[in-house]
């Protein structure tokens, strides 16, 4: 949620302020050549091979019900006729990241702000900012969820006022830790439905398979009071019960919940405290590498 806004083949120069007041744009889609609806096939593909058994299943649903396949990026037109009868929200087009209050004035309406772009065929693991395949395939499905689509309304509108408390850092925390890289517990074991892990072939592999992360059980404090990775997989997932738990957290006051943690000690984002629900207690071994240790 930084305020740069990106820059593509069909999209607005780097640094140019969009002539729409809310940053939106046109999709463009006739604009999309072979080259990129090829590279969105790759990403489809390789997504589509590795959720099974690992995305959530309202995750699983969501991409059922919309029309989204590998064959080309989706229409934002096509997708919005579906998701407005289900969930009452659209997806709008934005030419990369955009300013926070932007974001969370189309949050609060719910509009998606999506990039338009997509990403050159050497940048298939890792993007600095969100493009289609990211917003679209990572969120749009978990869009069509009920619960889903309250829970990012109400951080929206939650975000505004967050801003003129001075306290968005506590909050963006919550989304990152849910909405981006949320894991969530089900009968039949534990499920991806964050949009981060969604879209990414590496950390979806990683978030689940791998020993080196903690798996920790949701706790709403806690979290934003942790600081998260923006350059690499993350240290620690946390973990909720149900996709219902976030919809509880639409209706709570959290005015009260920022003067608590507000002065309070904040954490990294491998560390794991004594009263942590530890599903998982990771071995550290991936990021202690990274950062030369043994």
């Amino acid at each position: 949620m930084n305020a740069q806004p990106g820059s593509t083949k069909h999209g607005l120069a780097a640094g140019m302020k969009p002539t729409r007041a809310d940053w939106t744009i046109d999709q463009g889609w006739d604009h999309y050549g072979p080259a990129e609806h090829a590279t969105w096939k790759v990403l489809f593909e390789r997504q589509s091979r590795l959720l099974p058994g690992r995305a959530c299943d309202a995750f699983v649903q969501g991409m059922r019900d919309l029309p989204i396949a590998a064959d080309q990026i989706p229409d934002f037109r096509r997708l919005n006729e579906v998701l407005l009868r289900r969930t009452g929200w659209q997806i709008v087009a934005v030419p990369g990241l955009v300013p926070d209050e932007v974001f969370f004035e189309h949050l609060a309406n719910r509009r998606f702000p999506a990039g338009h772009f997509i990403r050159k065929p050497h940048e298939l693991d890792y993007l600095e900012e969100p493009d289609v395949f990211h917003d679209v395939f990572g969120h749009v499905p978990m869009l069509m969820n009920p619960a889903i689509a309250d829970y990012i309304q109400a951080y929206g509108a939650g975000g505004l006022r967050a801003q003129k408390l001075g306290v968005l850092a506590q909050l963006a925390r919550v989304y990152w830790y849910t909405v981006e890289f949320g894991l969530v517990q089900q009968k039949d074991g534990l499920r991806i439905y964050g949009a981060g892990i969604a879209s990414s072939a590496s950390e979806t592999l990683f978030a689940l398979d791998d020993a080196s992360p903690n798996r920790v059980r949701f706790d709403l404090p806690r979290v934003m009071r942790t600081h998260y990775r923006i350059d690499d997989f993350q240290e620690t997932y946390f973990v909720i019960n149900d996709l219902d738990e976030l919809l509880s957290l639409a209706s709570i006051d959290f005015a009260p919940l920022y003067a608590q943690v507000q002065h309070q000690p904040e954490f990294v984002p491998g560390q794991v405290l004594p009263d942590d629900v530890v599903l998982n207690r990771g071995t550290g071994r991936y990021h202690d590498t990274r950062r030369g240790g043994k």
